[in-house]
């Protein structure tokens, strides 16, 4: 929706100040198309030829309290407090329209997966001809309460506190797109409270573990530079395989950085980097290049891993994830702040990277008792 000021002639020489609400198009039974439109009239008015300089403060002062009514009405609506709603759009299935949403993840493979899996729930609980139109806070409680109490997985279990966490994330996200879209007056994801994430186990390898993962054949040289240069940097697969030559900084006194868009949080970042990361992207190429380039998703890659690992002596259950676990606990055990750590993460909260923290805590509790019983005699 379009909120605009506007004016119109008087017969007394005055023009009336007022708002319009244009809320769209739709066409009529007759294929003819009909704006839709609201208008608030502020009771204000300007002198149409202001002659004295009474007049001319007037009509200045009078503007400025009418821009500042447009900013109040502009913040309030999205803000989602004004119960407006775009015709044409609100007769849309909502169903159709998160389908539309997960398509556009599809180059996210893991993010697509989640969002398919959102979906298939939420056609068990949703009417698939429901209508943005019929969406009120009830119905948003309603998913909520399916999520928590009714959703059950392949296996006939009621859903892990980290699904239903991811579901409703994602049920919200539909609401707030449809919100910004236009097709909701009101943003009722901000209504709804999400589920607490449980505390996930991560794992990660030591510096000796990672260490012998460097000094070990892996059969694919470009999954091998990208690990460790996850290892030591921190950066998400997602951003390591997209990253590009041009996005690769070498300054002149020997420090290089990346400036880059994190694609899980949609942010722009910049990340110094070691020498020995820099090490690992080999030769600079053109700009637009991919600094790993042949690097891919799929079974092929994640196999390796595992043999890789196994190969070095790891029995751990290792992804390319648990690289930047390995960077954050590495960071924290060697020194570093946890908020220096939060940044190059470049988490959102400062308590997603307090995991990290009690990971190294827990460690320093079992050093007390490496040291062998000694006999003692008094």
């Amino acid at each position: 929706m379009k909120i605009t000021l506007k004016k119109k002639k008087l017969k007394n020489d005055k023009y009336s100040l007022y708002l319009e609400y244009y809320k769209g198009s739709q066409l009529d039974k007759d294929g003819k198309r009909i704006h839709i439109r609201d208008f608030e009239y502020l009771k204000l008015y300007l002198h149409q030829n202001p002659l004295t300089a009474a007049e001319k403060k007037e009509n200045k002062e009078t503007e400025l309290l009418a821009e500042q009514i447009l900013s109040i009405r502009k913040a309030e609506f999205f803000q989602g407090k004004f119960d407006i709603k775009n015709t044409s759009k609100s007769k849309r299935r909502f169903l159709d329209f998160f389908i539309e949403k997960t398509e556009e993840k599809s180059d996210s493979p893991k993010n697509y997966g989640n969002w398919t899996a959102t979906f298939l729930h939420l056609k068990r609980c949703i009417n698939p001809n429901l209508l943005f139109e019929e969406i009120d806070e009830e119905f948003v409680k309603m998913v909520r309460n399916y999520f928590d109490k009714e959703a059950k997985t392949k296996s006939n279990l009621p859903l892990s506190l980290n699904s239903k966490y991811s579901y409703l994330n994602k049920f919200k996200a539909c609401l707030r797109a449809a919100f910004d879209e236009g097709y909701l007056s009101i943003n009722y994801a901000s209504k709804i409270k999400s589920f607490e994430q449980a505390e996930s186990q991560r794992e990660y390898l030591t510096y000796q573990e990672l260490q012998a993962l460097a000094s070990t054949n892996c059969k694919y040289q470009v999954l091998k530079n990208a690990f460790i240069f996850s290892c030591l940097t921190g950066l998400r697969w997602s951003d390591i395989n997209t990253l590009t030559w041009g996005e690769v900084r070498d300054e002149d006194n020997g420090i290089s950085r990346v400036n880059f868009r994190q694609e899980k949080t949609d942010g722009v970042e910049y990340l110094y980097i070691s020498s020995q990361a820099r090490e690992l992207l080999d030769e600079r190429q053109h700009p637009s290049e991919r600094v790993f380039k042949g690097l891919k998703y799929g079974a092929v890659y994640n196999n390796e891993i595992v043999r890789w690992c196994n190969r070095a002596g790891i029995s751990k259950h290792i992804t390319f994830h648990s690289a930047r676990h390995t960077n954050a606990v590495l960071l924290l055990e060697n020194g570093a702040d946890i908020y220096t750590v939060s940044k190059r993460l470049g988490h959102r909260e400062i308590r997603t990277t307090a995991i990290y923290a009690k990971i190294v805590d827990q460690k320093m509790k079992e050093a007390a008792n490496l040291i062998p019983i000694i006999n003692l005699t008094f």
